[in-house]
């Protein structure tokens, strides 16, 4: 399903309302923050400072006058954006592309709310892990996770690219684990056994982290959200 520009746009454009002047917010990655940036810098007399896991969008802030935290310096975020490969309707995320997923959660326990933007085709009723959860692992720990991974009905394939000889190493200098699932009864407690394994240092599984998702369609944005009691940071 192909989205159109518009349609992102539009979602940006929702997220805007919610930013206060002077407020110190989160951005992810993706096409979507991109346009949200561009808002950003657009609207007048409107001051902000962001905090990003994301080095392109860092050097995108930067490019658009913005003025970028360093997120070691923070320790309270007002809101955060992000975006996701899929999440479902109790805001279970999973984010398997960009392999920042660890400083992505780091953020999201630092701010009041953390917003997944996203359009129609990637909010689902039940997360159907037809892309895999991404471990960020120590290199010491590589077999060993592999094993606890396939105990727990996983595929783990360690991330490589053609662009790099070897395995692909995230901004933190960590291995990362690909790891595919046919079918997940429960999603809280695949999170908690990945974690559980030592030399996990986190997953691109994100439970109990959302507070909110705004989802665009072609007719319609729609605001979802989860109860604060169920929200864990």
């Amino acid at each position: 399903m192909t989205i159109s520009g518009d349609i992102k746009k539009a979602c940006a454009r929702e997220a805007l309302d919610i930013i206060q002047n002077h407020s110190v917010i989160g951005l992810g990655g993706g096409s979507t923050i991109s346009h949200l940036i561009e808002f950003i810098r657009e609207k007048p007399n409107f001051k902000i400072s962001v905090v990003t896991p994301s080095t392109s969008t860092r050097l995108l802030c930067l490019k658009n006058g913005l003025d970028v935290l360093h997120t070691e310096l923070v320790d309270h975020i007002d809101l955060a954006f992000d975006g996701c490969d899929q999440v479902d309707e109790q805001l279970n995320a999973l984010k398997s592309g960009g392999g920042i997923h660890t400083k992505e959660k780091l953020i999201a326990s630092m701010a009041d709310d953390y917003i997944l933007l996203v359009d129609e085709s990637k909010f689902v009723p039940v997360l159907t892990f037809e892309k895999p959860v991404v471990l960020e692992i120590l290199e010491d720990s590589m077999a060993y996770v592999q094993k606890n991974a396939e105990l727990l009905g996983g595929k783990p394939i360690m991330r490589q690219s053609n662009a790099k000889d070897g395995f692909t190493v995230s901004d933190n200098g960590h291995l990362l684990m690909d790891v595919y699932f046919n079918h997940v009864a429960d999603i809280s407690k695949l999170e908690s056994d990945l974690q559980a394994i030592h030399g996990v240092i986190d997953t691109s599984l994100f439970v109990n982290v959302a507070t909110k998702a705004l989802v665009a369609g072609e007719n319609n944005m729609k605001w979802y959200s989860k109860p604060a009691e169920e929200v864990k940071n």
